[in-house]
């Protein structure tokens, strides 16, 4: 368990440091108010959520820091999202620093409150499924899950996700590390497509889960 937290520690430490850089060293100074806002958003529910998994449920946690992609597609999506992220942040740090069309308060309040509420649709999608991981695979003894979120739409963590990455270059203020992050849009209807043939052929009901539930991110729209 020691060894489980320190690992779990060494990757919160290390994720804090590499979005500080990204956001800080654009702006070119520690005075971005909007870049320490989105670091307390993003990592103080992360590390409270990290010790409840640690607590609760240690083996969901070894298999989150353990993940590795072995699909080649989705190999394609980490690197398109990689690069999706390191434009945005950085545009985020540029647009602060000169000043680029800066966003009324109202949008940023309101990013961080469909923020904080994808958090929390992000904490119950983990609740509701157990067998939950970050890469696509089918693990052994996985059922479908169909209630609960997952009666609504087939990928509520996706769904999640968007919500929250399409918040946090409003919360950094910038319109146009905004229309970067709309990049993840495609790169997510990727990986859910590829997912649904992983798990079409090696989850017993998963067909049948297609049927029941006709959304797979958006309900009424895709």
């Amino acid at each position: 368990m020691k060894n489980l937290f320190w690992r779990a520690v060494g990757k919160f430490a290390a994720g804090v440091v590499l979005l500080g850089l990204l956001i800080f060293l654009p702006a070119g100074t520690l005075r971005f108010p909007n870049g320490w806002l989105l670091m307390g958003l993003l990592f103080l529910p992360m590390f409270c959520a990290g010790l409840v998994m640690l607590r609760r449920s240690p083996e969901l946690l070894e298999k989150r820091l353990n993940a590795k992609e072995e699909e080649r597609e989705q190999k394609e999506v980490i690197l398109a999202s990689g690069i999706m992220f390191l434009a945005a942040f950085v545009t985020s740090g540029l647009n602060f620093r000169f000043g680029w069309l800066p966003l009324p308060r109202w949008i940023v309040i309101t990013a961080c409150v469909l923020f904080c509420l994808a958090y929390a649709l992000y904490a119950e999608v983990l609740r509701e499924n157990v067998w939950l991981a970050r890469t696509i695979e089918v693990q052994e003894g996985q059922k479908v899950v169909d209630t609960g979120l997952y009666g609504l739409v087939r990928h509520p963590m996706y769904s999640a996700t968007l919500i929250l990455f399409l918040s946090m270059p409003l919360i950094l203020g910038s319109i146009f590390a905004f229309l970067i992050m709309l990049c993840y849009v495609p790169i997510i209807v990727k990986r859910i497509r590829n997912e649904e043939k992983v798990l079409e052929k090696g989850l017993e009901g998963y067909r049948a889960y297609e049927k029941k539930v006709s959304w797979r991110l958006i309900p009424y729209i895709w």
